[in-house]
């Protein structure tokens, strides 16, 4: 394994490895995960709900204005891109997650706070995803042309159209699927740099390709319930797949190596 240096205090310096140890895990794993993330909520209901609430009421209004000021196209890489960006609008709910394993009364911004310099690799690796949505969002405007303009289209022509638009938001999705499963809450968890928990993250989900293709299926089947009930079902499913992501980066990520962030 490849080791690198990383200062630990300003006066000693530790050999960490390159990337942190990630557990095999069973195909049902997450099923535990999701059971786990519905007790933190059990545990803390108001300000799970109220941050779900509150990311509902965000994504609400950008589906909104993407579909009265854009076009068929920007409105689809809205229901997309949602998946790329979920991974930052959930830090808050690791924070709860966090703080209810400490046997804490959660509070928001507190594991935030516990990780303080790191702070700056997460809007890094938040402001990469946006960097991301946003190419994928004019890739989706781009894809339009092929939407059929004229009154006798037929099915064949709408399948081809959607066929393409998923196909290319799979790609975007998936990419940050594996660069993002683990690595925010690894960067809290951890005094860790974003390179080390994006490669942490991306090794994780390669070793265990069945399980986190099952892990994606649920997140993605949650997100589609979320569209169909007009985000109301989001309310529920965003702080659930928040918690439940801690509890994934728990059981599969060994980040025992690096020292964790101070406990206040």
């Amino acid at each position: 394994m490849t080791y690198h240096r990383t200062d630990t205090t300003e006066s000693e310096e530790k050999l960490l490895p390159f990337v942190a140890k990630s557990r095999i895990l069973p195909i049902n794993a997450p099923i535990g995960w999701v059971i786990q993330g519905a007790e933190d909520m059990k545990k803390a209901p108001l300000v799970s709900l109220s941050y779900g609430l509150a990311m509902t009421l965000l994504s609400t209004l950008i589906a909104y204005c993407s579909w009265k000021f854009g076009t068929l196209g920007l409105y689809l890489a809205m229901a997309s891109g949602f998946l790329l960006v979920g991974p930052v609008l959930a830090i808050g709910l690791y924070s709860f997650s966090c703080q209810i394993e400490q046997d804490r009364k959660p509070v928001l911004g507190y594991c935030m706070y516990e990780g303080g310099s790191h702070i700056k690799d997460m809007l890094i690796f938040s402001f990469i995803l946006l960097i991301i949505f946003l190419v994928w969002a004019r890739a989706a405007t781009a894809i339009h042309i092929f939407f059929p303009d004229n009154a006798d289209y037929t099915v064949i022509d709408l399948v081809l159209f959607l066929g393409i638009g998923t196909a290319i938001g799979a790609v975007f999705s998936t990419v940050v699927f594996t660069a993002s499963a683990f690595s925010l809450p690894m960067i809290m968890d951890r005094k860790t740099d974003a390179i080390t928990a994006v490669i942490t993250s991306v090794n994780a989900v390669l070793r265990n390709k069945l399980t986190m293709l099952i892990w994606a299926i649920i997140i993605v089947s949650f997100v589609t319930v979320g569209f169909l009930t007009f985000f109301i079902g989001f309310i529920v499913f965003l702080p659930l797949i928040g918690h439940a992501t801690w509890h994934a980066y728990r059981e599969t990520i060994d980040a025992s190596d690096w020292p964790e962030n101070e406990k206040y």
